[in-house]
């Protein structure tokens, strides 16, 4: 099974509004941006991919995308994750792309090792259908998506995809596979996910620029308070 990988990116500067109470809109921006590099990295590492796609409706993740190697499939307008990877699906299903691999661009532990993990649980010689999900760290999110054929179930990205996702394929009765893996499964939505990110010691632009950002945050604070 040729296996092609999906990332839905939107604008970094509407990116992570729920960080707002820890960064700034610049900070949050930079955040994004350097995401999204550290995970296409990866990807482009992993080996056993037959396509690596970006979905965008964005000018400046179209460029950075196609900057990194990436194929871009462009929506006319950003309409939401769900839409993006509707639209992008829906074109990959008509060029013969026959699974999909969807990850999301703000999982900066993930490496090309995890991917290839992914890849390997597909049983050999399975032609599809096949359904294999990875859940974000609290079991809310799905942080990782394989489809087979890439239309093979609805989706629904948000609050509690994953139930929503599981009652998609046990109610058509599918092969589903599921699997825990702790690098895909922390996205960063909200300031204790960067927290917990940050307790890893990682060599990538996120963990580079999320920890300049909080040190500069508490730098701030402590001259705020007079040093104490």
């Amino acid at each position: 099974m040729k296996v092609t990988v999906l990332l839905p990116v939107k604008g970094f500067g509407n990116a992570k509004q729920r960080l707002t109470p820890l960064l700034s809109s610049a900070e949050r921006e930079s955040l994004a941006e350097a995401m999204f590099r550290d995970v296409f990295a990866e990807v482009m590492r992993a080996r056993g991919l037959a396509g690596k796609y970006v979905v965008t409706g964005d000018d400046k993740v179209a460029e950075v995308a196609l900057s990194l190697g990436a194929s871009v499939i462009r929506e006319p307008a950003e309409r939401g994750e769900t839409s993006a990877v509707d639209f992008a699906r829906s074109q990959l299903k008509e060029r013969g792309h026959e699974a999909l691999l969807i990850i999301p661009a703000d999982i900066p532990l993930v490496s090309a090792e995890d991917i290839e993990q992914v890849l390997c649980q597909i049983p050999e010689g399975v032609e599809g259908p096949f359904v294999l999900l990875v859940p974000s760290h609290d079991r809310k999110g799905t942080n990782a998506l394989l489809l087979a054929p890439p239309d093979i179930v609805k989706l629904r990205f948000g609050f509690d995809s994953f139930t929503y996702h599981m009652s998609q394929v046990t109610g058509q009765g599918l092969p589903i596979r599921f699997i825990e893996n702790e690098q895909i499964a922390l996205d960063i939505d909200e300031p204790k996910d960067l927290e917990r990110f940050l307790v890893y010691q990682r060599d990538g632009q996120a963990f580079r620029r999320a920890r300049q950002f909080l040190a500069e945050r508490d730098a701030e604070k402590r001259r705020r308070s007079g040093g104490l």
